[in-house]
């Protein structure tokens, strides 16, 4: 059992932000880099960590729930802390994985998390206050974490991920699922904007990848974490690169995969990142970033749920 303080000394941050020089058409006209995030831990990596970062007090909670598919990097990387951190954890996993578990869930097994199994409909009310009282009557001492990590608190996490980042840039290309990276990332630059801004043609601009279809839904999981701001950061997320949904990989998008884990000195996988950097070499190819432009794309780590 570590505490807090000590399980963070096993962590390489901040990740490191590497250039990038794929062979791709459009790339020599620009500079990309990408932030490392994947290589923050072998096991925990990416933005479930900054996600999950400040929701952890220094006095660690007595036990925590949190919900989840049955491939969740977010219940993966959250059972990985409590086991390490000596944290009772309940996993809420949507579906019966019991007769055939996924790799994910047999690293929950192995790290002592209790899984509970709920249909579809239960599984809806994730944020229905009324169910949530249910939870806390069920679970009195435990602090519940939504889906994905998507809470306020992350928002901090993902500030300092884009703190770290001491290149310059234009752009922020980033994966978007439950809203909150996104959100993350266009907050903090709001701030830095602010204070550093002198014209629009200077504010940094951001990309969110829709992973999943969810056209004017994901836009609105983002504005709920966001503050008015008078230097909003320019944003938008591009709905063309979902491959016809959440997790879903067609044979191109595999084939996109392997070669570029052949080829690449990182791995990326089909459901997030995958995604992400299949969409700036389509944009490159088409012209959508001026020449020069300095173009950073966040890796959010999860290749555990390729498995």
């Amino acid at each position: 059992m570590l505490s807090l303080e000590d399980f963070k000394t096993s962590l390489t941050l901040p990740s490191p932000v590497e250039p990038f020089f794929p062979k791709w058409k459009g790339a020599e006209k620009v500079s990309l880099f990408v932030k490392r995030d994947d290589a923050i831990h072998p096991i925990m990596s990416g933005n479930k960590w900054r996600k999950l970062s400040n929701a952890l007090p220094p006095s660690l909670p007595k036990a925590i729930v949190s919900f989840g598919g049955g491939f969740s990097n977010h219940l993966h990387a959250l059972g990985f802390i409590c086991f390490k951190l000596g944290i009772p954890f309940t996993a809420i996993i949507r579906g019966d994985y019991s007769a055939t578990p996924s790799p994910m869930i047999k690293d929950l097994i192995q790290w002592q998390t209790h899984i509970e199994y709920v249909d579809r409909i239960t599984y809806k009310k994730r944020s229905d206050s009324a169910y949530l009282n249910e939870l806390k009557l069920q679970f009195p001492d435990a602090i519940i974490i939504p889906e994905g990590g998507s809470q306020a608190q992350a928002l901090q996490g993902i500030k300092d991920l884009v703190d770290e980042i001491e290149v310059d840039f234009d752009f922020i290309v980033a994966p978007v699922a439950s809203g909150a990276t996104l959100a993350g990332i266009i907050n903090a630059l709001n701030k830095r904007n602010r204070t550093t801004a002198t014209d629009f043609r200077s504010l940094h601009k951001v990309i969110g990848i829709g992973v999943l279809k969810g056209e004017g839904y994901l836009e609105g999981l983002v504005q709920k974490f966001l503050p008015i701001s008078k230097h909003q950061t320019s944003w938008h997320i591009d709905h063309n690169y979902h491959f016809g949904g959440y997790a879903k990989a067609p044979n191109e998008l595999q084939t996109f995969c392997n070669d570029f884990n052949d080829n690449m000195e990182f791995k990326i996988e089909p459901v997030y990142s995958g995604k992400a950097f299949w969409a700036v070499k389509d944009m490159l190819a088409k012209g959508k970033f001026e020449d020069r432009s300095r173009i950073v794309v966040l890796h959010t780590g999860g290749l555990q749920g390729a498995r």
